[in-house]
């Protein structure tokens, strides 16, 4: 076959054929595709236009014609590119755990198995530390806004505060349930989700 352009170095561009019937618009593919100009498809000698003639559809698992091709031509699809996964995960193929050797950088990430999404997720490690003095009235101190209470590690004077029992965070404000005494070092590590 010959090629317009250059010429693959390795492998070949697959073609699927489609049989149409005047009222068909929607195709299963082959191969699972990224977006609608990773194919070439050609309708009885056209090539269509992508998003214009066809589109996606079915996370790039179908062609969608605007318009049913007639019975009796000439359909087909060609795989300029297909759409690969680095990884389909599910718990079960989550199957050992490596225990960290060192204290992580501030700049490494987790990655976590989100069972909602059943995709893999990454966590900065990145922490925001808060140091406040205490005046005896104040109770509430500043936050990020998103983070929980059982996102932050409190400490007076390095004494380790209970999450809702000892405080609170509503918005950016964490809040004691009494006012620090005055000259308390206070401690606010706000860590990642």
């Amino acid at each position: 076959m010959a090629y317009i352009g250059r010429q693959p170095s390795y492998g070949a561009f697959e073609k699927q054929d489609l049989t149409p019937d005047s009222s068909t618009t929607t195709f299963s593919l082959t191969y699972v595709v990224g977006s609608s100009s990773s194919i070439l498809v050609s309708v009885a000698g056209v090539v269509q236009e992508p998003e214009v003639g066809y589109t996606i559809s079915g996370g790039g698992a179908n062609i969608v014609f605007t318009e049913a091709p007639t019975t009796g031509d000439n359909v087909y699809v060609q795989f300029l590119g297909f759409a690969r996964d680095v990884l389909q995960a599910t718990s079960a193929m989550i199957t050992t755990q490596t225990e960290l050797s060192g204290t992580p950088a501030n700049n490494d990430y987790f990655l976590v198995y989100d069972t909602s999404a059943l995709s893999l997720k990454k966590i900065s490690l990145q922490s925001v530390n808060r140091t406040y003095t205490g005046d005896g009235s104040t109770q509430g101190f500043t936050v990020t806004s998103g983070v929980t209470a059982a996102q932050c590690l409190v400490t007076i004077n390095g004494v380790v505060q209970t999450v809702t029992t000892d405080y609170t965070v509503s918005g950016t404000t964490l809040t004691f349930g009494t006012a620090p005494e005055a000259s308390d070092a206070i401690q606010i590590r706000e860590l990642p989700a």
